[in-house]
């Protein structure tokens, strides 16, 4: 019993890892812009398919695909939000709703188009293939990479925020956008920058996950629920709040599909349910 809670444990803070690489950017963006962008999953799944034809079209390394990964899709997520999402900062929450949707289904049908409707096999190297030995256990290796790859970047993304101009600026935005450009911040381009920088961590998660989260054509919009989970639970705006929402939520959902499985996913919209009626705001969100 111990060693299967163990394993659940592990397994679910792999999955967390992934949860919050893809999760963070958006609760960023929509904390700072309040822009309903329920696209951003499209960016997660570019990731996924990017990095997929890198390696079997141009026979790039895996770990030399992700910083590749990161640059096109925060590239790509530029060049939407100057030309497409710019136009409706001012606009309702249903029409960026509408509009976020929208392109969801154009993505899933460029996909198609271009890669078919199957899932993409991903070929880890070797040596992310087996077993990590721990002392008392073995773990697999490819899960304990992304552990790792993970609480890396958690510290890269804490120090930017904390440490650097940059991340002060985010923080005001986040805070009291009237403010921020009151004292001469231009937030639009501060957003655009945000943007790109959510979208490049959403495509690195994207990528780092293929294995768990296999590259569809349907996949912004069969994980678009757990994503908004992690933004909704953890709080808007915050950089903790989504990491504890994805622990939360993988270790769960884990911890469902081994022992009840009939279940699905139940239990974590029961929890969700009782944490946003408890804390509308999320764990760390503002009021």
């Amino acid at each position: 019993m111990i060693s299967a809670f163990i394993g659940i444990l592990f397994d679910g803070l792999a999955y967390a890892m992934i949860l919050y690489i893809i999760s963070v950017g958006l609760s960023v963006t929509m904390g700072m812009m309040g822009f309903a962008n329920l696209a951003h999953g499209a960016f997660a799944m570019a990731g996924g398919y990017v990095m997929v034809t890198l390696m079997q079209q141009l026979g790039l390394p895996f770990l030399a695909t992700l910083p590749l990964v990161f640059v096109i899709v925060a590239a790509i997520s530029v060049a939407f939000e100057r030309l497409l999402y710019a136009r409706l900062y001012r606009a309702g929450e249903l029409d960026q709703v509408l509009f976020t949707i929208g392109l969801i289904f154009m993505a899933i049908a460029a996909t198609t188009f271009v890669w078919g409707p199957l899932p993409q096999a991903v070929r880890l190297p070797p040596y992310l293939m087996g077993q990590v030995d721990l002392g008392f256990r073995t773990f697999p290796t490819y899960r304990t990479f992304l552990i790792v790859i993970g609480a890396v970047l958690i510290l890269a993304l804490w120090l930017g925020l904390e440490r650097t101009r940059l991340g002060a600026q985010v923080r005001a935005a986040v805070d009291n956008r009237r403010m921020a450009e009151s004292v001469g911040i231009n937030v639009g381009r501060l957003f655009t920058t945000t943007f790109a920088l959510g979208s490049g961590l959403a495509g690195l998660g994207g990528a780092l996950g293929a294995d768990i989260l296999a590259p569809t054509p349907s996949y912004a919009l069969e994980h678009l629920v757990y994503f908004l989970i992690v933004v909704a639970v953890g709080g808007m705006g915050s950089i903790r709040g989504p990491f504890v929402a994805a622990l939360l939520l993988g270790v769960m959902d884990t911890a469902g599909k081994y022992y009840v499985p009939d279940f699905g996913a139940f239990f974590i919209y029961v929890a969700m349910m009782g944490l946003l009626l408890w804390r509308p705001h999320g764990l760390f969100g503002r009021a």
